[in-house]
Formats: structure tokens, sequence, C-alpha cells
């Protein structure tokens, strides 16, 4: 067996660079960005529309740490009708949860204070809050030696050893100072570099995975690359799990850092246009079922009906009556309705107190990028 790859003491920021290499690249990705962000300014309110990404961004990205919840389940537990999923499945839907409740406190600080330590130690908590990991001091770096490597292994069998405990914070300060600097050439490249480095210096216990892609779509709208925080890069890095481990690890190992670039640049180039595919077809369905749910219904509560049914994909009747603010009757009738033209389909038939739930499948099916439901 080889021995661990040992994080790149000395040698940060990278001082070589293959800028001709990387040059086609910038061009395509920052396009492509520029792309997406144009529909994303063009939709009529982007949070709600494009929740359901938010909520697959949070699944695949914990889906890399190893959890195996779905989206379609997640949803379902949130809506109460999670009852024939395990326990394990409910823990990592609470992962998943916090995940999105971080990205939202770090959007709303953003607009206060900027992409920071000390910013990345509260959303560390916030992500930690009451799952796997919080007893591993959220919110605070390691005061340890980690290693990545197969459960339970030893770290002279590990695959990759991070910064230790007593360079950390020199290490995070140099990370930190080049987050901050706007002179970088191009600033994906910066992106890129930032993300490598953030998760080879490997901060905190536990969670730095996650944490490390949040970072992706918080530098972009901090550096107003984007108009939101709505950039979706674990689809990519999910499907390539070994090779974006063996990119992160050739930094180390060989001083690749212009390779790794290649690597993320394509992914943000593939992944840019996969959003904006998603959120297209998102886009084209809230004007369909707008134009839908009214002829449906015939009432003026038709465009409140819609707006809860993207905001939430899954859901009991109780909480479609108050949180849409539609008065009962005319409510369970939008449900009756909906469900004969097919919009919504049962997941879990009412029964006496056991309230139904009910699933908008056009809906699922674009965020999971296949037919789920």
């Amino acid at each position: 067996m080889s021995d661990p790859v040992r994080y790149h003491l000395g040698a940060f920021p990278p001082n070589r660079i293959d800028w001709p290499r990387l040059v086609p690249l910038i061009g395509r990705a920052n396009g492509a960005l520029a792309r997406y962000d144009g529909l994303i300014a063009s939709m009529p309110n982007p949070t709600v529309l494009l929740s359901p990404l938010t909520t697959q961004e949070a699944v695949l990205s914990s889906k890399i740490e190893g959890t195996v919840v779905t989206m379609g389940e997640v949803l379902q537990i949130e809506a109460g009708a999670g009852q024939g999923l395990t326990q394990p499945k409910r823990d990592d839907a609470e992962e998943i949860r916090n995940y999105r409740t971080a990205l939202r406190f770090a959007a709303k600080a953003l607009g206060e204070r900027p992409l920071s330590q000390a910013l990345l130690k509260e959303l560390h908590a916030v992500l930690m809050r009451g799952v796997r990991g919080r007893d591993k001091t959220p919110g605070a770096y390691r005061s340890e030696q980690n290693w990545i490597g197969s459960p339970g292994s030893k770290i002279e069998n590990a695959s990759f050893v991070p910064i230790p405990q007593a360079q950390l914070q020199s290490g995070m300060d140099s990370w930190s100072s080049y987050l901050g600097d706007a002179r970088e050439r191009d600033p994906l490249v910066q992106l890129a570099i930032v993300h490598a480095e953030f998760e080879s210096l490997h901060p905190f216990k536990d969670g730095n995975g996650r944490l490390g892609r949040m970072i992706i779509p918080l530098f972009l709208f901090e550096r107003k690359l984007l108009a939101g925080t709505s950039f979706y890069m674990s689809g990519y890095l999910e499907a390539r799990r070994d090779q974006y481990v063996e990119a992160l690890r050739a930094i180390s190992r060989d001083g690749a850092w212009t390779e790794w670039c290649e690597f993320f640049l394509g992914g943000m180039i593939q992944q840019a246009a996969e959003n904006q595919a998603k959120a297209q077809a998102i886009v084209e369905l809230h004007r369909r079922m707008l134009a839908t749910v009214a002829k449906a219904t015939h009432s003026e509560h038709a465009n409140s009906a819609v707006e809860f049914l993207f905001a939430q994909p899954i859901f009991a009747s109780p909480h479609f009556v108050e949180a849409s603010r539609i008065p009962r009757p005319t409510a369970l009738r939008f449900l009756r309705v909906l469900r004969e033209q097919g919009v919504l389909r049962t997941v879990v038939e009412g029964s006496g107190p056991k309230p139904a739930v009910f699933a908008f499948p056009e809906l699922i099916n674009i965020a999971e990028g296949k037919e789920v439901f």
C-alpha cells in the first residue's frame, strides 16, 4: 500500500499556474455562468422556484459524504409521510435540512459582512446542529490531526492527511487572505483554488466536504457573479467522486493545481448548463401551472396555490390549507381538482386523524433530473 498523501505545507498559494491552458475554459465557464445568472434574474420569484434545486443540491453534497436519503424522501419526511423510512434516512434528512438552513443563513449574512473564517465557523455550527458530528466541536477548528481514509483506518493507511493542527490556524489565515485578494487574474480560477485549499486544510473534525462545497455559491454571490446563492455544483462532483478526490490529492502529491483548475472549470461549464436547463424547465412549468390551475379552479386563489406547490412539492393537506392562506373549503376543493387533473399525486391517503399527503411529481422529476414520481 502506498504512503498517504500529505498536505502541501508551505506551497500555498500556488506560484505556478499554466494560464494558457486555462484561458479557453475560463471564457466558456464565465459565459455559461453569465447565461445562467441571466435566467435567474428574469425569474419572477427565484427563491421559491429554485427551492427544489436547493434541496437537491443539499442531498447530492451530503451524498458525497455517504448519506443515502433521496430528495423525495426528504420532502416526504418533512411532510410527515416518512413513517416507512429507516432512522438512518431520517438522520440523513436532518443533515439536508441543516444544509439548507446554513445556506439561507449565509446568503443573508453576506448582505452585511464578508465571507470569512468567522462566518464559516457559524455555518459549521448550523450544519452540525443535532446531527452526526454534533459532538465534534461544532463551530471550532480541530485541535488534533485528522485524516481521510476508509472507516476505522489508521493514519498510516490514510489516503490523505490534512495540515497538522499546529499549522492549521496559519493555514486558514493564508486561505482567508487569498480568498479576499481581488487581484487574482480570474475569479473562477480563484474559486477553484479556494475550494481545493479549504478541502485540503480540512479545518474541522467533520462536515468539511459539505461546507467546502457550500463555499462555491457563496463566493459567486459575494463576488456578484450570481444574483443569488443558487449555483449547484455537487451533481457534477458526486457523479465523478473518485476523479474529484484524486484531483484534490494530486495537488498535494504533484503540485497539480493547473489540472485541478481544468477539472473544476470543466465542472462549472457543465453544471451551469445543467442548472440552466433545469431552471428553464421550472420556469416553463410555473408558467403552464398558472394557466392550468386558474382554468381548473376558476378561482382568484389559483396563483397562491401554484406558489405553494413550487415551494412545497410534497405536503400534507392541513399545511396547504394553512400556508397557502386560501379559505379551507376552497383549498380542499383545489386539492381534489388538482388530483383529478393529474397535477397532484396522492402519497398517503387520509384516514381519520391522519391527513392526506400529496406530491407535485412534475416539479420533483425536474429537480431530480429523472422520473422518480
